[in-house]
């Protein structure tokens, strides 16, 4: 489960790396990891520059973070169930 916030909101702290590659869109992401157990913590795009996704699991309370919709539907896994209350993308979230 990722969280979206605003680049500027956010607060890191401790060391980290990144690895840039293409996104399907076309533009280019970072994806910014821990350098010490590989964990993946947040990517940015050059597509939504003042956006900042961060995966729930990283943040010090991530109880705040509450779905609000599901994306990527297009690639989940037969198994998956989905949340028929939310809103649903087949690829990335709207702009």
């Amino acid at each position: 489960m990722n969280a979206v916030f605003k680049k500027d909101a956010l607060n890191v702290h401790g060391e980290t790396r990144r690895y840039e590659s293409a996104a399907d869109s076309g533009n280019m992401m970072q994806r910014t990891f821990c350098p010490a157990c590989g964990t993946p913590m947040f990517s940015e795009s050059a597509g939504r520059p003042n956006l900042i996704v961060v995966r729930a699991g990283t943040l010090d309370d991530p109880s705040i973070a509450k779905p609000e919709m599901i994306i990527w539907t297009s690639s989940a896994p037969a198994w998956a169930v989905f949340n028929p209350d939310l809103p649903r993308f087949e690829k990335a979230m709207p702009a």
